[in-house]
Formats: structure tokens, C-alpha cells, sequence
């Protein structure tokens, strides 16, 4: 008899609906003899993988206490749709993946409903809101670690059910035609100097960041010869990224005079938006520009040395900044335990920081020092196969059951 496993599966943002995606890819792959049946909250990526989308994840991806604040109804009635389906089906499992400010409320009423709750993506409260290791100590049955540091973490604080799986990321993040046939199908030789600028997947994070990324691009446009920059779009991103590039475009002829105008021109011409290729672009510039998040530790597994940069509202800078308890912002950072990448983060992210750093990482010997060191740091994320080890582990969890 064909063993039929009912999954709830919930993911808020395009990170992890595709750590979800491939997970849910991994449970077919392991037990092919088995049926799944996964439903939650799924971005396009779970959807193509077979997720039942009661909720679409890309409706959840929302920065910023003020947005959240405004955006509560809409969540209240995502919410309730979830709990009501998982109700209703009786899944013999629940996965939650990263999105904690959604998804450990979900915990606490699936698990009241008596469904297993697994988080995969552990919440990263080592960093802030420590507060929240209570709920996940009453309401998950097991946390799925992705980082090498965490499972000591929680264990120093008395919680045993979590298992460091190695980071999925080790085996995804890598180009796909190569450098050289990336720039030449860019029209960029080789001899030319690439940046890639890499600002964010919110719609919000790209509002604030792409600016001040452009304004350092003119910056160095004036100082190095024969240099390029490509701009990595998510999918579905380019077209609000060529409206900013346009409109920053504009307001700079504006505000220049004849001589400048030529400069304005130029980075016209040095500017390629590339959507959805993000590791080629990496892998085909000699420094990267990186907004805060999974790019940095993808960045860094790629191998090319970057800035970490970013910059919020004013008013979620001053509520946020308090409750952050680690020494560092970019988890290439925290990983290696020393600031191997600089950190220009809110009132240090100007034009002028960003165009000194990049020209320091693009000095040759600089360069290749920190290559170096990246090879040796992503070593800690151990070997391929994480989301094959959660699946498997999951199942074997639930199997009594």
C-alpha cells in the first residue's frame, strides 16, 4: 500500500520558498514510492514544485515594523486561512521556513492542534529578539540548522532538538555559462573591470539601497578605467530596477552641468540590468556591492569579495539597530567570526564609503587575498546534501506517527 504523507509546508519570502522548493523536491526524490501531498503558504517556486498554495508567499514578503503594522489585516486573513486548512486536513507534519515573524505564530497553534512542528531555517535570534528561543522551546519539535554556530547556541541554552544539516546553499550556488562567456555574450572584454550591485529582493530594500549603489558607481566611474557594472535583478525586479536606474539617470542630467553631462552618458552606457543570473554576474565581476541577507553568504560561496551594505527608514533603523546583539550584520561575517567583509550600514552607506571600498577590493593582491580566505571560511558550511538530510530526517521523525 502506497504510504500517503499530508504535509503543511509554509514559506514567506523568495529565499525560502526556494530552500522550501528543493526541500519538497528532496522528499520525492528519497521516497518515490510514496505520495505527498504539501500545502501551506508557497511562493512560484514551491508552486512549481507541487506545494497547494492555500496563501501566495510573495504576498507575506513585507520589511519594516511600519509596513508590517499597516499590512496586519492582510496577514490576520492569511493566517486564518492556514489554520483553518491545517485543521481541516490533519497533515502529519508541519515545516516552517525561516519568515519567524509569520511562522512562529503558526507553531503555536499547529502544534495545540497536535501536528509535528519542524523549523527549517532556524529564526536567527542568536542575532535579535532572543526572547522569541521560549516559543520555539514550547511549540517546534525540532529546528533545522543551516549555519555552523547555531546548534551550540541553542544548546548552551537548553534547547537539544535542533541538528546542524550543513547549508543548501553548498551545492546551488554557482554559475551557470561561466565568466568568460558571460562577458562576451554582455559585450564586455576581458581585459574590462566588473562590479556587481546587488540590492536586495524587497521592493523596499531596492527603493533604498539601489540610489546610493548608483551614485558610488559614478563615483568610481571617475576613477577607474574601463569599468562596468552589472545590476542583479530577482526575477520580476527588473522592471523596478530599470525605473530607478531611469529616474536616477534623469535627475542627474538635471543637476549637472555640460561637463558632467558626459559622465551622466557613461554610466548610461556601463550600466546591464541581468535578472534572474545573479551567481554569473558574481562570478563574472571582480567585486560585488551586497545588500544585507542570503546574497552576502552567496556572494561569498562564489568566491568574489564584496562590501555588505544597507540602509532602512530612519524610524525602523532606531527601533531595530537596539535589539541586534551580534558583532556583525552579513553572515559571511559571521561565519568566519571576524569582519572579512566591511559592513556600510545606514548613516555609513554613502557614495563616497562605497566607491573607497570597492577600490580597494579591486587592487589586485587585495583581491586575491580575500578569494583566499572566502575558499577557506565557506568550508565551515560543510558538504552537499542539506535538504536531502532534512527530508530524510523529517520522515524518520514522523515514521511512528
Amino acid at each position: 500500500m502506497q504510504n500517503i504523507y499530508e504535509i503543511f509546508i509554509a514559506a514567506g519570502e523568495a529565499s525560502g520558498d526556494a530552500h522550501a522548493a528543493k526541500l519538497v523536491k528532496a522528499f520525492k526524490e528519497i521516497a518515490p514510492d510514496a505520495e505527498f501531498r504539501f500545502f501551506g503558504a508557497a511562493g512560484p517556486k514551491m508552486r512549481e514544485a507541487g506545494v497547494e498554495a492555500i496563501a501566495k508567499s510573495e504576498e507575506m514578503a513585507i520589511v519594516g515594523l511600519l509596513e508590517i503594522a499597516v499590512a496586519l489585516p492582510h496577514f490576520w486573513k492569511i493566517y486564518r486561512n492556514l489554520i483553518k486548512a491545517a485543521e481541516v486536513r490533519k497533515p502529519r507534519a508541519a515545516i516552517l521556513v525561516d519568515h519567524p515573524d509569520f511562522n512562529l505564530k503558526l507553531a503555536r497553534i499547529l502544534k495545540k492542534l497536535g501536528i509535528k512542528v519542524f523549523y527549517y531555517i532556524s529564526p536567527q535570534i542568536w542575532a535579535w529578539r532572543s526572547y522569541r528561543l521560549a516559543r520555539i522551546k514550547k511549540s517546534v519539535d525540532h529546528v533545522f540548522s543551516i549555519l555552523p554556530f547555531e546548534k551550540g547556541w541553542y544548546q548552551q541554552r537548553g534547547y537539544d532538538s535542533v541538528t546542524y544539516v550543513g547549508n543548501p546553499l553548498v551545492r546551488e550556488v554557482h554559475p551557470i555559462i561561466g565568466p568568460q562567456t558571460f562577458r562576451l555574450e554582455s559585450g564586455i572584454s576581458d581585459k574590462s573591470r566588473c562590479i556587481a550591485l546587488l540590492p536586495g529582493s524587497r521592493k523596499a530594500e531596492i527603493i533604498n539601497n539601489l540610489p546610493i549603489m548608483l551614485a558610488a558607481a559614478k563615483v568610481l566611474l571617475n576613477q577607474v578605467k574601463d569599468l562596468y557594472f552589472f545590476i542583479a535583478a530577482q526575477e520580476g525586479k527588473g522592471q523596478l530596477i530599470a525605473k530607478i536606474v531611469q529616474n536616477f539617470l534623469k535627475e542627474l542630467e538635471n543637476q549637472s552641468n555640460a561637463k558632467d553631462n558626459g559622465s551622466q552618458a557613461t554610466l548610461k552606457e556601463r550600466l546591464k540590468i541581468i535578472e534572474g543570473n545573479t551567481y554569473d554576474v558574481l562570478a563574472s565581476s571582480e567585486a560585488a556591492a551586497v545588500t544585507s541577507g542570503t546574497a552576502t553568504l552567496e556572494c561569498a560561496l562564489i568566491g568574489t569579495p564584496q562590501v555588505i551594505v544597507y540602509k532602512t527608514s530612519t524610524l525602523n533603523y532606531s527601533l531595530l539597530r537596539p535589539l541586534i546583539k551580534v558583532p556583525h550584520f552579513g553572515l559571511v561575517n559571521l561565519i568566519a567570526e571576524k569582519r572579512l567583509a566591511v559592513e556600510l550600514i545606514q548613516r555609513d552607506f554613502t557614495p563616497q564609503r562605497l566607491a573607497e571600498e570597492i577600490n580597494r577590493l579591486i587592487e589586485p593582491s587585495m583581491n586575491q587575498q580575500i578569494r583566499l580566505q572566502l575558499e577557506q571560511e565557506m568550508k565551515k558550511l560543510g558538504p552537499v546534501g542539506a535538504s536531502k538530510r532534512v527530508a530524510e530526517a523529517i520522515l524518520e521523525l514522523i515514521a511512528d506517527g
